[in-house]
């Protein structure tokens, strides 16, 4: 059996059976699912299926985006609304933000649901766990906030105000553990929607490159320029290139056409089959952010990339202790793939990195053999199942 880390060591991961774990309930149980934006959308969305595996007759709230209402949540709220980065673009946001939390707190108050579930974006939904605690909503937090970054003294916020922490990332255990507080670790439940055997089968096309620039406005005006010159760079290179860029729900494609400013084609493919399409890439650039994650799930190696506003790289520098931006340097702890950040990002440099990778050498097989590697770290499985027993068990707690 695969084995699962706790807060005082080791100890075996118990395999679900199927069972209705609302049986007996004599009301038809409410849970309330936060995402704050498009990643946190995704994992709901596993989430909110492995839930009614579990509890077919549970009824779904929430701050809900593309991928969750399309689940069957009733979004309350809208992910969309909420999808900022960074210190001075929250500051921006500020006023928004405060509009969003009070109407969240006024459908908490009516709705009274059994449990609330909060998904990463700290933030936020710091402040959505104290209201939920003041209406004496039991909170589970899914997906761990990223404390071992920066601002390590909230983990005495999430003792007091959460009741289930639930980690994805291993190496978060220790830490936690560091700090006295235990959490349950479940493993990633991106291996559950990308490591198939449909996906996985399918085949490379030796040279298509993908191109990931983010979802938010402010990273793709600030990335796609970029990609789409080093694009430029790599194809008077290699002519034969052919450039593909999975349309996320939600992006603006007059934005992305606007942002591609080289005269090198690109061709933009809506995401249903996005996952199939990253596979079957030679390489890829891509912005920070889950999408790493997911490359090097599907083992195609990525070039990363970030631009933050000069206030807020100024800031993460001198808070941010961490010595890698993207997860899978983090999990593996070596830079794997790799990173540019503000000026290092330019067209010069991605456009090297791309290149190392079109051919078979030596630094490709690298790569790929590193990645291999990242399945077993990551609990080889079934992640939302786990997640979704915690979040019954919470509910049914006197």
């Amino acid at each position: 059996m695969p084995k699962v880390w706790t807060g005082q060591g080791f100890g075996l991961l118990v395999i679900l059976t199927p069972k209705n774990y609302c049986d007996g309930m004599t009301n038809t149980p409410t849970i309330w699912i936060n995402a704050g934006e498009t990643s946190g959308d995704l994992h709901g969305q596993l989430l909110v299926q492995a839930l009614r595996a579990q509890c077919p007759d549970a009824k779904f709230l929430g701050m809900a985006g593309p991928a969750m209402r399309e689940e069957g949540v009733e979004a309350r709220l809208r992910t969309e609304a909420l999808s900022v980065m960074g210190f001075t673009e929250v500051l921006a946001q500020l006023p928004k933000i405060m509009g969003l939390l009070r109407t969240l707190e006024s459908q908490l108050t009516t709705s009274r649901p059994d449990v609330v579930v909060v998904i990463d974006a700290p933030d936020f939904h710091f402040r959505v766990a104290r209201i939920a605690q003041r209406l004496g909503i039991p909170v589970v937090y899914y997906i761990s906030p990223k404390l071992w970054a920066w601002r390590e003294g909230r983990v005495a916020f999430l003792r007091r105000h959460i009741d289930r922490l639930v980690s994805i990332l291993p190496f978060e255990v220790e830490f936690y553990a560091r700090h006295g507080m235990s959490i349950d670790y479940v493993g990633h439940p991106l291996l559950d929607s990308i490591r198939t055997p449909r996906i996985m089968n399918v085949r490379r096309h030796d040279n298509r490159i993908g191109i990931l620039p983010g979802s938010r406005k402010r990273e793709i005006t600030s990335l796609l320029p970029i990609f789409s010159r080093a694009a430029a760079l790599l194809a008077a290179r290699y002519p034969d290139l052919e450039f593909v860029l999975p349309v996320a729900p939600g992006m603006d494609r007059e934005l992305i056409t606007s942002c591609w400013i080289s005269k090198t084609p690109v061709t933009l493919i809506e995401s249903s089959t996005r996952y199939e399409l990253m596979r079957s890439c030679r390489t890829i650039m891509a912005a920070s952010g889950t999408a790493t994650l997911e490359t090097a799930l599907l083992e195609v190696p990525t070039a990363v990339a970030y631009r933050f506003s000069p206030l807020t790289y100024l800031l993460g520098r001198m808070l941010v202790k961490v010595p890698f931006i993207s997860l899978p340097n983090l999990i593996l702890g070596e830079p794997v793939f790799p990173e540019f950040l503000q000026n290092d990002a330019n067209p010069s440099a991605l456009a090297a990195a791309v290149a190392q990778w079109i051919e078979d050498t030596p630094s490709r097989a690298r790569v790929l053999d590193r990645l291999g590697t990242l399945p077993s770290l990551l609990g080889n499985g079934g992640a939302a199942e786990r997640a979704a027993k915690i979040v019954l068990d919470t509910m049914h707690r006197p």
